[in-house]
């Protein structure tokens, strides 16, 4: 018997864990991988970036349609409280010039490592290896170490994650519980996700090289940001924020010099002397990259255009590309429990008593920070609703 049950024990789950131990109740965190947040742990490897520095209005719309829904989850913990919330646990941070925010070791394991502790204290027991396999009656079934075991609680948080590094534990598999209830779902798509191009043995010297200064567009969406040639495709941030637009079967098209406009690049192109090739005038009159000549051949070559003008296409080159990667490559998902499933204490209506959190939620956002802020403020959110809860039902 435990009076709350949280589920997963990634940043939202244990978040929802530190709201319900300040409340008083005794919690019990059970996580299905050998140990807590690993793919909180994989995202830090590359520098944690826990938070956009931004004013709301503007932190708010990377969140797309689940803007207005997330609007008062995110308010109530925004980049500020991110912030303090890191800086309470010991982890100095530092602003990039984009306003993204790290903390100044680049790492996710001291802060992991500081939280934990506080749970500790807090006396929150966390339990891995603990799959959580449904309900049996009204208890909670695990698969365990030592066996199949049956919990009863007053109240669960779910956090189990989307549906992508199913090696890291966001395998999707929770779906089918909850849809045997009842609970509609959104299907899980790939979020920030890298695109599948197949490539001439032309590209093979760029593999690893970045597109730098360039802008995307796909549909209504554009970004400025750069993207990585991979043997497999093209992938970064630049990119990723496009991903909504490209399911969608948006073409693409790069912006290879975003700072000159088409007056410029025409007076440029009227004054190349005639004994000057295309490759010679795109690196000594624009100063354009190895790598952004090539994929300007590269996407010419498929196009087999040959127009004199072909300087125009640089200002929207389109990129042909053969698809998203797979969706267990993207970083997140979108899709998940759907907003109708949920009261505005992201409880369940089909279950009461049972709440979610993180990004087992319907909504999606570009890499940035925005993602682990969501989790952490629906988390937060969902464990004091959870612990209002158990106040009003005892």
């Amino acid at each position: 018997m435990a009076q709350a049950v949280v589920i997963g024990a990634g940043p939202a789950g244990l978040m929802a864990a530190e709201q319900l131990a300040a409340a008083g109740h005794s919690v019990l965190v059970a996580e299905a991988k050998p140990s807590v947040a690993r793919k909180f742990l994989m995202a830090g490897k590359s520098g944690l970036n826990l938070t956009k520095e931004e004013p709301f209005d503007t932190l708010i719309r990377a969140y797309g349609e689940a803007a207005d829904w997330l609007t008062p989850m995110v308010s109530a913990f925004d980049s500020d409280a991110v912030q303090h919330w890191a800086r309470d646990l010991g982890q100095p941070l530092f602003t990039g010039s984009t306003g993204r925010v790290f903390p100044e070791v680049m790492k996710a394991s001291p802060l992991l490592r500081a939280w934990l502790a506080r749970l500790g204290n807090a006396r929150v027991e966390v339990n891995t290896r603990w799959r959580w396999t449904g309900w049996e009656g009204e208890a909670l079934k695990f698969d365990t170490p030592d066996g199949v075991r049956s919990v009863s609680t007053d109240v669960t948080v779910l956090a189990l994650g989307g549906a992508s590094w199913a090696r890291l534990g966001s395998d999707g598999q929770w779906t089918e519980a909850l849809a045997s209830i009842g609970v509609a779902l959104a299907p899980f798509e790939p979020a920030n996700s890298a695109l599948s191009v197949d490539w001439s043995d032309h590209m093979r010297p760029h593999f690893g090289a970045a597109l730098k200064s360039v802008r995307w567009m796909a549909g209504d969406s554009e970004s400025r940001g750069e993207a990585v040639i991979s043997a497999k495709g093209l992938e970064g941030g630049g990119l990723y924020s496009l991903t909504p637009a490209l399911r969608a079967g948006q073409s693409l098209f790069v912006d290879l010099v975003p700072d000159l406009d088409h007056k410029t690049l025409h007076a440029r192109y009227a004054a190349k002397r005639s004994k000057v090739t295309l490759s010679q005038w795109l690196r000594k009159s624009l100063n354009l990259s190895p790598q952004k000549a090539a994929i300007f051949h590269e996407m010419m070559k498929r196009r087999g255009t040959a127009q004199p003008d072909q300087f125009a296409v640089l200002k929207k080159l389109p990129i042909l590309y053969a698809g998203l990667h797979p969706m267990d490559e993207a970083i997140s998902t979108a899709g998940g429990v759907k907003r109708a499933s949920l009261d505005g204490g992201l409880m369940l209506t089909a279950l009461p008593g049972v709440f979610c959190a993180g990004e087992m939620l319907d909504w999606e956002a570009p890499t940035g920070g925005y993602l682990l802020t969501a989790c952490l403020a629906t988390g937060r959110w969902a464990g004091l609703a959870a612990a209002d809860w158990l106040e009003k039902t005892r």
